[in-house]
């Protein structure tokens, strides 16, 4: 089987993603019952964090043991990386020991050159410019509760960063339309924009989200950008998410965050408790998801 890695939504096709979706759909079905399904026996995943990480570090390590595997964890300080050696070094080394690598850490440039040069299937666990994996959480979820997103109307509000990068790669993949507010200065890639029709830009939250069957929003200070928090909270504040907000959009509509949540921030205080959240079901998902794609890149489709 020839090497694939998981870098971004855009290095797998759309039934290729969508087989991706219904294979988790059916591992959660699988681990609700009580099955046990082990065909990772004898393999290992190496998980490197270089910045913090929960639900993505339980996902893949919970998900390499329930599937039979072992999962090291290395953070900064555990991994040479971290003390300068070069990214093609290390990820030859890593093909000599593992058999999967999870890395999270700022540059896309620095996930893409070890997956250049590893032999073994390199998944990107978050960089600064794309978070694919959650994606594939956040489809999974839409499609467990409301079916196939495809021709659905999707609202993101707040910070054109990774989450929202990898939303709009998502609208090109699955053909849903992606209606995007964010304060001025704080836009997505412009380039990734221009990249599908799906996307559009508008100006206020209360357009992106009127009549839309999926709101989403991320934090207002990701990775990298805590010592902007104090004036970000000032610009974002006219994009918080609250239930007045989602009451613009359809009457089933959902919302979803990535996690963790800045309450009385980006979302009210009390949104995340509201019967239209679906928070909790989208990051366990991040669990059953995670399954599905390593599993698709050690072993292939499971007929």
């Amino acid at each position: 089987m020839a090497k694939r890695d998981f870098l971004s939504l855009l290095d797998f096709s759309f039934e290729e993603l969508d087989y991706l979706i219904g294979r988790a759909i059916e591992l959660r079905r699988m681990n609700e019952a009580g099955e046990v399904y082990q065909p990772f026996t004898g393999k290992t995943a190496v998980i490197i964090l270089e910045m913090n990480s929960t639900r993505t570090r339980v996902a893949f390590e919970a998900g390499m043991n329930q599937l039979g595997g072992h999962a090291i964890f290395l953070s900064s300080n555990d991994s040479q990386l971290g003390r300068g050696e070069p990214i093609p070094d290390f990820a030859r080394v890593m093909s000599e020991m593992v058999d999967i690598v999870m890395i999270r850490t700022q540059k896309q440039s620095d996930i893409e050159c070890l997956a250049e040069h590893a032999s073994i299937p390199v998944i990107n666990a978050m960089s600064s410019f794309l978070h694919p994996c959650q994606l594939l959480a956040d489809i999974q979820t839409f499609q467990e509760l409301k079916g196939p997103i495809q021709g659905k109307t999707v609202g993101f509000v707040g910070d054109g960063y990774n989450m929202c990068h990898s939303y709009i790669n998502a609208a090109r993949q699955w053909g849903f339309n992606l209606r995007i507010a964010c304060p001025e200065g704080f836009y997505p890639d412009e380039n990734i924009l221009a990249s599908t029709n799906n996307a559009q830009m508008v100006e206020t939250p209360q357009e992106a989200v009127d009549s839309v069957d999926l709101v989403v929003t991320d934090v207002w200070s990701s990775m990298g950008h805590e010592s902007e928090e104090a004036d970000r909270r000032e610009v974002f504040q006219p994009y918080q998410v609250n239930e007045q907000l989602m009451d613009h959009a359809s009457s089933e509509a959902i919302f979803m965050h990535c996690l963790p949540a800045h309450r009385g921030e980006e979302v009210s205080e009390t949104l995340l408790d509201d019967p239209r959240a679906v928070v909790w079901r989208e990051a366990g998902n991040r669990l059953h998801s995670q399954k599905a794609l390593m599993e698709f890149l050690l072993i292939g489709k499971v007929d």
